[in-house]
Formats: C-alpha cells, sequence, structure tokens
C-alpha cells in the first residue's frame, strides 16, 4: 500500500488560502477517481473538489469553516500498490506538471500514517446530545473548543469502541440506571427512524433508556409514548413544556462571505435613505400587454428591466451615482457604463450577479440576462466575473418588499436601490378616488459622495420615467 497526499491547488487568481465549505468524505471512505471530494469557497465563488486517485481516505485536513492554504495538504489517501514488493522511490512527475503545482504529492508506502490525537484532545462536538442542558458559559467553551484548525483527522481517530468516553464537565447528562438494562443500546446505536430520533430529541429523551418494541428492537413512536406515560390512565406531558436547548451555529461559507462584507459596509459607509413612492398602474397595463404579445423566444417580463432602463436613462446627468469609491485612497470612478448588480438569494444566502452594460440592453435583452444570472448562481455555476464589478445595485424582495427598506450598499458602490412591494391603493387624482397600483422605491446613498438633494432629484427622475413608460423607449 501506497499513501497520497493531496494538496490544494490555486483554486482563483493569485488566491493564497480557501475556506473549506463541505466534505463529501469521511475517513474510512474508499472513493473512485473523479469522485466528489471537498467544497471550497474563495471571493463568493464555491469550487468543487474531486479526487485526483482511487483509494482510502486516511486522513482529513480541516473542517468546514477552517481555511486551507493553498499548497498545504487537505486530504491523504491509502492507494493499491504490491505490498509484498519493496518500497519504491516517490513517483515523478512529468516534465509538463510538477506535484506541488497542481496540489499533489505522494509519499512511499512504508510512510508512517498520521497518529491519531489523543481522545481527551479532540474538540468537543458542538451539538449537545439529546438530554443534555448547556449554559451560556459552556456554549461559549464550546464555541472556542471548536475555533478552525488545520489539524488532521485521522481514521483511527475515529471511536472504534461502542463505550462513550468519560462524560465531559460542561454537559449534565440524562441520569442513567444502573447497572443498564442488557437490551437498551447507546443513542448512536438504536435503531429509530429519523421522525422517532426528532420527537425524542425534541422531548428530551435518550433513546439509549428505551427499549425498542419493533422488528430487532427498533424503537417506535408507541415506545416513546410509554415513556411519557408510564402509567395507564397517566395525565400526558403538555406541549407547552419549556425548551432550555441551544444549538451554536458556525458562520461559515457564504453566510461568513456575507456577514464579512455587511459589516465592512455599515462600518465604512455613512448611509442616508430616501423613499418615495411611484404610481405604476400604466408601467403594469405596459408590462401585461408586452408579455402577452411576445414572441415564444422572449422573456417574460418583470418590473427590473423597465427599473434597470429608468436608472441607465437618469444616470448620466448624475455621475456621482453611478461611481465606485476608494475610499482608502480617497479616489471616486465615476463609470460610463452602467453595470448593474441584482441582489439575487439563493438557499446559501445573498448574492449580486451583474448585468454588464445595461445601457446596451433594451428590455428583452436585460430580461434575458438576468435569467440567465439568477439561473447561474442558484445552480451553483455563476462564474467571477458574473459576481463582481457592478457600478449600481438593485435589491427586490418581490411580493415580500414590505412597505418600506433601508439596503445596505454594496461597497465600494455608493447607492443601492431597493423595490417594495407593489399594492394597489386608493389614490386621489383629478379630485377623485381612484384605485391605483403603487410601488415605495426605498434607496440608500453614500453621504461622503452623495449629498441629499441630488439623491432626491435622481430618485424624482426614475420615478417621472417609470409613471410615464413611453419615456423609457425615447431616446434623449
Amino acid at each position: 500500500m501506497g499513501q497520497f497526499v493531496f494538496k490544494l491547488p490555486d483554486v482563483g487568481e493569485g488566491t493564497a488560502e480557501a475556506e473549506i465549505v463541505a466534505w463529501h468524505v469521511r475517513v474510512g471512505d474508499v472513493i473512485q477517481e473523479d469522485a466528489p471530494l471537498v467544497d471550497v469557497m474563495t471571493d463568493k465563488a464555491t469550487v468543487e473538489m474531486t479526487s485526483p486517485v482511487a483509494g482510502k481516505i486516511v486522513a482529513l485536513h480541516g473542517e468546514p469553516g477552517d481555511m486551507a492554504p493553498v499548497g498545504g495538504p487537505i486530504a491523504i489517501f491509502e492507494t493499491e500498490g504490491g505490498e509484498d514488493a519493496p518500497a519504491a522511490p516517490a513517483p515523478k512527475a512529468t516534465a509538463t506538471k510538477t506535484p506541488e503545482a497542481d496540489g499533489l504529492t505522494s509519499t512511499p508506502a512504508a510512510s508512517e500514517p498520521p497518529q491519531a490525537p489523543p481522545t481527551t484532545g479532540a474538540k468537543p462536538k458542538i451539538k449537545a446530545p439529546a438530554g443534555a442542558t448547556w449554559s451560556e458559559d459552556q456554549v461559549q467553551a464550546a464555541m472556542q473548543g471548536a475555533a478552525p484548525q488545520a489539524k488532521a483527522v485521522p481514521a483511527a481517530a475515529m471511536p472504534a469502541s461502542k463505550s462513550p468516553p468519560p462524560a465531559p464537565k460542561q454537559t449534565q447528562a440524562v441520569a442513567r440506571p444502573e447497572p443498564r438494562d442488557a437490551a437498551v443500546k447507546e443513542w448512536s446505536q438504536a435503531q429509530a427512524s429519523p421522525a422517532v430520533r426528532a420527537r425524542a430529541q425534541k422531548l428530551g429523551i435518550d433513546l439509549g433508556q428505551v427499549r425498542g418494541s419493533g422488528p430487532d428492537g427498533r424503537i417506535t413512536h408507541e415506545d416513546l409514548d410509554a415513556v411519557l406515560v408510564p402509567v395507564a390512565g397517566a395525565r400526558r406531558s403538555s406541549a407547552l413544556a419549556e425548551r432550555n436547548g441551544v444549538e451554536p451555529v458556525k458562520v461559515i461559507g457564504l453566510r461568513r462571505k456575507i456577514a464579512e462584507k455587511m459589516q465592512d459596509a455599515k462600518r465604512r459607509i455613512p448611509h442616508f435613505a430616501y423613499v418615495e413612492e411611484c404610481d405604476l398602474t400604466e408601467l403594469e397595463e405596459l408590462r401585461a400587454h408586452l408579455n402577452a404579445t411576445k414572441r415564444s423566444d422572449q422573456p417574460k417580463l418583470t418590473l427590473l428591466p423597465f427599473l434597470m432602463r429608468a436608472l441607465v436613462l437618469s444616470l448620466p446627468d448624475f455621475p456621482q451615482i453611478n461611481a465606485r469609491f476608494d475610499d482608502d485612497n480617497g479616489v471616486v470612478y465615476r463609470h460610463d457604463n452602467v453595470d448593474i448588480g441584482i441582489a439575487t438569494q439563493t438557499d446559501n444566502g445573498l448574492v449580486v450577479p451583474v448585468v454588464r452594460h445595461a445601457e446596451a440592453r433594451d428590455v428583452w435583452d436585460a430580461a434575458t440576462e438576468v435569467s440567465r444570472l439568477a439561473a447561474a448562481v442558484r445552480s451553483n455555476t455563476a462564474t467571477k466575473e458574473d459576481l463582481s464589478g457592478s457600478t449600481i445595485t438593485i435589491t427586490s424582495l418581490g411580493a415580500l418588499g414590505g412597505i418600506v427598506t433601508t439596503p445596505v450598499i454594496n461597497h465600494p458602490e455608493v447607492a443601492i436601490i431597493g423595490v417594495n412591494k407593489l399594492v394597489e391603493r386608493p389614490m386621489v387624482r383629478n379630485g377623485a378616488i381612484v384605485v391605483r397600483k403603487m410601488m415605495n422605491l426605498s434607496s440608500s446613498f453614500d453621504h461622503r459622495v452623495v449629498d441629499g438633494y441630488d439623491a432626491a432629484a435622481f430618485i424624482q427622475r426614475v420615478k417621472g420615467m417609470l409613471e410615464h413608460p413611453a419615456a423609457l423607449f425615447i431616446d434623449r
């Protein structure tokens, strides 16, 4: 047998490190070449790394949330080789690629596998076992114990015995009767469906103390009921019982990137908000007509392409708003191109794909590009080019948009336009009360670069175009 060390390659342009987001394997797994190995993230782009060889996973370096250095070992494989054959020197790289260049090195079969760390030195698990109650101090201790460390997790470190380690001091386990009933198993070994496990955990019942009545000792809901109501006719416990559980959740991956960016933006930028209502009755009628008469190869139009067009026509008169502020060097870069970021919600969090050169697109082209980018970010196939370089951003929660929002500026931009919910409201027009389709625009600006008067004038210009949609199709 030989060992193969997989080193993290450069997953970006000059990237020094990448965050481990998720492992697709565990120590002891036998996988094939090119099988999914680990997801890593850098610059809001998640990259799936595949296995460079076929073999058994001996050790994994790092846990989700840890930062892995480029060129550092990330996984060790045990590969097939002649056990009785004499030890061969480490294989040499081809002339066009070195092991260091592609993140791979090999070690001879005689190399000793990494030793397992002592059980007492293993990191404490973050999630408390069922039936245990943690204090705030214990939660903090657990979080500190789970701090990112680039440590190997060799196979020998996995628990091999059925006997649990000594109970850690930070947990108060549910009392267990002594001596233990031979028919009762540990929680991890108790046979139960996911629904039964979830219910037991919610009720604080230790499955290790429940005798299963199902096939092969499988624990059923009736077994849980028997624990809750041990005496016939006894009153069931109330569903209004107190809950005291705390589940620490590490902020990792895309969520950590979002947190860092939002925190940086709020610290750096003195935001001010400006909210204005817009009457979109005519625009909605136009949109419905265009969608009803569009060709089969044209996308369905939403409000966004029309708002993008209004921004494109308004920004030339407000160049300080279509800008990026390098506050470290005190330089505002005003752009002729209008590259509009579209804040998009995904299963993993908020990302901002960019519609390049919106000034050169009509509403149909803009709608097509928005749809392409939304699909790319939700399927995790968006490129770094798709996710960077915007000069102004639109954010919309659609039907959940509320009445007013105070969006956070996408640093280093200086403005963000928020779209609120479109609703029908009674309005006074020419002395009569009529029902109109109204929507608020909630926008934020960087007060270091944009004055309040200019921000208000800009939004009023955009409002005028949205309320008179014919203006959107007239070249100025």
